[in-house]
């Protein structure tokens, strides 16, 4: 079944629409300059402007000040219809009035923070149960930070540390919300230099595509396929399906994982990669001569 709605998925410190989270959900800074991608979020939405937004900041640990951000942020844009749902627990995951925000919503964000604080809190709860039906069958829009971002995949990264990360153990994964099946994210990508995550994840399981989104970088899915880069960053690929070989089920826990001929692709604001024939289409902008 084709889901009838949009996700967004971004890789965090977002100039162009949100803040610099460092890994624990503390912004680094609180400004809101250009907001391109926020204003994305709103023009992908079915009412646009009148669309009723819903800022679930459980990720955080500064919840107060981050939903304060986005609502100013989005008057900014002309965005007055905003909510901001801080869910600590299962218990207000499972509750009515909660639940009765979320199925009026048309638009859905995930703050940044830990990601596992959002599938150990949300997994399996109502909320969750009403956001996988509404992404299948009605036109909205569910948008992620960071962790909000990491946790939107059937598989999540939740732990390990860039330097150690092709050590055999040192990542760890767990499952995600499942809004889009056969990826895995990770997010601030680039900047702290996390390939070395998404390649231990790709040979543990080839199957999967590793998805790496730099920071004020994301993607843009529709029909639960088509995934097109959009931000000033870009977006890093590693498709273990060509994978030749591995050592990891031969090697002892913490020592170096082998790999042979895993495939990597860079993508851009514009481009285009289709999860159904994995294929990928760059975009090549006209240059406009100086003069």
């Amino acid at each position: 079944m084709v889901p009838k709605g949009k996700l967004i998925i971004i890789g965090g410190a977002i100039n162009t629409g949100s803040f610099a989270e460092t890994q624990f959900g503390l912004p680094e800074n609180m400004n809101f300059f250009e907001r391109g991608i926020l204003k994305r979020i709103t023009t992908e939405s079915i009412k646009d402007l009148d669309s009723r937004f819903e800022i679930i900041t459980t990720a955080s640990l500064m919840p107060e000040k981050v939903g304060e951000e986005y609502i100013k942020a989005y008057a900014q844009l002309d965005v007055h219809n905003v909510g901001v749902l801080n869910i600590t627990n299962r218990e207000e995951a499972n509750a009515d009035d909660n639940c009765e925000r979320i199925r009026a919503a048309e638009v859905i964000i995930f703050t940044g923070g830990d990601q596992l604080r959002l599938s150990s809190i949300f997994g399996g709860t109502k909320i969750h149960q009403i956001l996988l039906d509404k992404y299948k069958t009605e036109p909205v829009v569910i948008a992620g930070t960071s962790a909000g971002a990491a946790a939107s995949s059937k598989n999540m990264i939740y732990q390990g540390s860039s330097k150690d990360a092709l050590l055999k153990g040192e990542v760890k994964i767990t499952g995600g919300l499942g809004f889009i099946d056969d990826v895995i994210v990770d997010t601030h990508f680039v900047q702290r230099g996390r390939i070395g995550r998404l390649l231990y994840a790709a040979a543990s399981n080839p199957g999967i595509l590793g998805i790496g989104l730099g920071e004020d970088t994301g993607l843009f899915i529709s029909d639960g396929h088509i995934m097109e880069a959009i931000g000033s960053g870009m977006v890093i690929l590693v498709d273990g399906r060509q994978m030749a070989d591995t050592n990891l089920t031969d090697v002892e826990m913490g020592q170096p994982v082998s790999i042979k001929n895993m495939v990597v692709h860079v993508m851009c604001d514009g481009d285009v990669y289709d999860l159904t024939d994995h294929s990928l289409i760059i975009h090549h902008p006209k240059v406009i001569p100086v003069g």
